[in-house]
């Protein structure tokens, strides 16, 4: 064992000690992280719906002619709805209602929203009589009945929304187990059980135990390839890896430090199922798989919450975007078409996150045949890796207006709406581009491509590629809502008045 072991054992054995509290003993599972933002989800539909209720109420007893009027004041009916909204989503978090919702049965569902709404209605009816609101009954009934109504309606139907949630802020995770031990298939196999989550297990490597590995492993769902460790650099440049977990015995981590570095290089987020600490440059973090303790390493943002909010932001942000530019985007389109031959819209193949491909939208700029003519001019390219010419003759007279003012990517807003892209991240590089990368900068590739960031405020085209490449790393390791807005203010001036733009 190196001498790095004892160190590593050192610092897992007093982690619960140096670590903040929240981070020891708030762990409800390894996909906590991805259920936080849907427990966060659920409880704002609960306010939503009980506010609903509570005004439906109302509203039905206030038109109702009965003998006794009803009717309550502005601070009155204020303070009653904060408070049912406060007591509602205390008990559905008292409850752990929400933790259930998207794996509970209907009859577990219905069992807990009547106790939900039970319960609410009575601290409602408790709480108007020790302020002595004097409300209606059948007020009261009607809320009870409309809350457990609408609760329960929308949590019957709450699979589907999990499943838009995970999959509209959460891609599926593509996941490699390394190691062939009993420790290695209990893990797959728990992976494969974690489909729901949108954990798709892609196979095994072989960490050398035994000397010799079979082919493929048989789990109980489906049948895995088992590839070498001396493939995995060719595995992660073909396919789209997101995570990769490591099974082995604690001898044989000193003798795969290689791996973890390449990872991190990479950018992949590696999981350990031992009790120890490998010698890895990334943000670190503990976190539980069933039985199992998992030490995840991850060298870009990974915290759902943010990622989430941000993309609400791309979101409302692109919708707007697209909304207010569709009639002056429908005159370029008619300047570009009449200006000169071919579509109005060039798609092209780019890398989005952690790789996957997708078709980037643009206003044409250049004449129809640019991508053929452009070997003859690989030679003029002003960056070694990226193609970039100053003066390129492809280049139509309307299409250097466009670009110089960004104008042609305005359709990019499409591609952010749906999710391919983000407004503020690297630049999304075409696949010939992405294979002469260097190992550090393949790191990019694990935070989504967006319309702008850093280089655009260093100076847009005159920045040289290896120190954009760097831009965008620094990007990633300070990345932060702040950070995303202040890049996106800064970008404006920069794109109306064309400064930096070939």
């Amino acid at each position: 064992m190196s001498t790095s072991m004892p160190i590593a054992f050192f610092l897992s054995r007093h982690i619960r000690y140096w670590l903040p509290r929240p981070f020891c003993y708030s762990f409800s599972g390894v996909f906590s992280r991805q259920n936080r933002k849907v427990r966060l989800l659920f409880g704002l539909a609960d306010l939503v719906l009980i506010a609903v209720a509570f005004e439906a109420a109302y509203q039905t007893r206030f038109h109702l002619n009965l003998e006794r009027e009803f009717y309550l004041r502005a601070t009155e009916k204020t303070l009653l709805l904060g408070f049912a909204l406060l007591l509602y989503l205390a008990l559905g978090i008292w409850l752990k209602i929400h933790d259930r919702l998207d794996a509970g049965k209907p009859v577990a569902i219905l069992r807990d929203t009547f106790q939900q709404a039970l319960l609410g209605s009575a601290g409602v009816a408790l709480f108007q009589y020790a302020f002595r609101l004097d409300l209606s009954r059948f007020f009261l009934g009607l809320f009870a009945v409309y809350s457990l109504v609408l609760l329960a309606t929308f949590r019957l139907l709450s699979r589907r929304l999990v499943g838009i949630v995970r999959s509209e802020f959460g891609p599926q995770h593509y996941v490699l187990v390394v190691g062939l031990s009993e420790r290695a298939r209990r893990l797959a196999e728990a992976l494969e059980a974690s489909a729901r989550y949108g954990i798709h297990l892609v196979g095994f490597l072989d960490d050398g135990t035994p000397a010799e590995p079979p082919p493929a492993v048989q789990l109980s769902r489906s049948t895995y390839p088992v590839h070498s460790l001396e493939k995995l650099p060719e595995l992660l440049r073909q396919q789209v890896i997101d995570e990769i977990h490591f099974a082995v015995p604690g001898e044989r981590l000193a003798e795969l430090e290689d791996v973890f570095l390449l990872c991190d290089e990479e950018g992949v987020r590696t999981r350990v199922t031992v009790d120890f600490f490998p010698h890895v440059n990334s943000k670190v973090y503990l976190e539980r798989l069933g039985e199992l303790p998992l030490l995840t390493f991850s060298a870009t943002p990974h915290d759902e919450i943010r990622l989430m909010l941000k993309r609400f932001a791309d979101i409302i942000v692109a919708a707007v975007g697209l909304a207010v530019l569709a009639p002056f985007m429908l005159v370029v389109a008619l300047l570009v078409k009449l200006t000169s031959p071919g579509p109005v819209i060039f798609r092209q193949k780019r890398c989005g996150l952690n790789g996957r491909i997708f078709v980037l939208y643009k206003f044409r700029s250049m004449c129809a045949d640019a991508e053929r003519l452009r070997p003859a001019l690989e030679h003029l390219s002003e960056r070694k890796t990226a193609f970039k010419i100053r003066n390129d003759p492809r280049l139509t007279p309307i299409g250097r207006f466009l670009r110089k003012f960004s104008i042609d990517e305005w359709p990019q807003l499409w591609n952010v709406l749906k999710g391919d892209m983000s407004l503020v991240g690297p630049r999304p590089a075409v696949p010939e581009e992405v294979e002469r990368y260097e190992r550090w900068q393949r790191r990019r590739l694990r935070m989504r491509p967006g319309l702008t960031c850093l280089w655009t405020l260093a100076g847009r085209d005159h920045v040289d590629f290896e120190t954009w490449m760097k831009l965008d790393m620094q990007y990633i390791d300070n990345w932060s809502l702040a950070l995303d807005w202040k890049i996106l203010l800064k970008t404006i001036p920069m794109v109306l008045t064309g400064k930096g733009a070939h």
